[in-house]
């Protein structure tokens, strides 16, 4: 098996991913930890959790998961809309969605009610989710693991079958991803006990960084990337 090294976008590159991934998860413990203890990404926590209100006959409880849930999903169809619109433009229509994602979190921090502010985060997420999923060419999520995960341990086992070192790249890469996640979380939890509200600023350095990267040239960070995959693959 062969990894696809062909026709690789800057926003499928592994460092443009670093940044993304670091800022997913930065802002999930910014909303949870700064914010009332919402998920801004990882919709299915506050589906339970709205659930767990529901039962507990806790109905402003309920909205409180609510909103933002319904946020993210107005974030994807936006994201999605406009990739439709721009896609075959020659709009950089990636590095748009990261301005705007930008300028909504530069906002959040002004924004005193947390439902509202929540809200403003679920959906910046939802712009980022729908516009960048792929990394090295295979699917992947910036702002949560199970899919990421359940993926590196499917090229996992079947690097013992067929193709070993090719899976096993794929595998690492997948890695790389969940670890970037986790110091991106332990990240924003500290940067939360510190600047509180305002700490979302960081998550915006990072999309900052990551739009930089978009804007070098592709055929150095393939061939970059490329070594670094043959050096550390197992």
């Amino acid at each position: 098996m062969q990894l696809k090294t062909s026709q690789i976008q800057m926003s499928e590159s592994f460092w443009t991913i670093t940044f993304l991934t670091l800022s997913g998860a930065y802002q999930d413990a910014y909303s949870y930890f700064a914010r009332g203890k919402v998920f801004a990404n990882a919709q299915t926590g506050n589906i339970v959790l709205m659930a767990a209100k529901l039962v507990d006959g806790d109905f402003s409880g309920l909205v409180h998961y609510l909103f933002p849930i319904l946020s993210f999903a107005a974030g994807i169809a936006v994201a999605e809309k406009f990739h439709r619109r721009f896609r075959h433009s020659g709009f950089h229509w990636r590095q748009s969605i990261l301005l705007i994602e930008i300028a909504l979190l530069l906002v959040t921090p002004w924004i005193g009610y947390d439902p509202f502010a929540n809200c403003l985060v679920s959906f910046a997420c939802a712009l980022q989710v729908q516009t960048f999923r792929k990394v090295h060419g295979y699917p992947f999520a910036s702002t949560m693991c199970i899919g990421n995960l359940r993926s590196m341990m499917d090229q996992l086992v079947q690097s013992f079958s067929e193709g070993g070192r090719g899976h096993r790249a794929i595998a690492f890469s997948y890695f790389r991803v969940l670890l970037t996640f986790f110091i991106g979380a332990g990240i924003g939890k500290a940067a939360c006990d510190l600047w509180g509200d305002y700490a979302i600023y960081g998550s915006c350095l990072l999309l900052i960084a990551s739009l930089m990267f978009m804007f070098y040239d592709p055929q150095i960070l393939d061939k970059e990337r490329i070594r670094e995959i043959d050096e550390t693959a197992l």
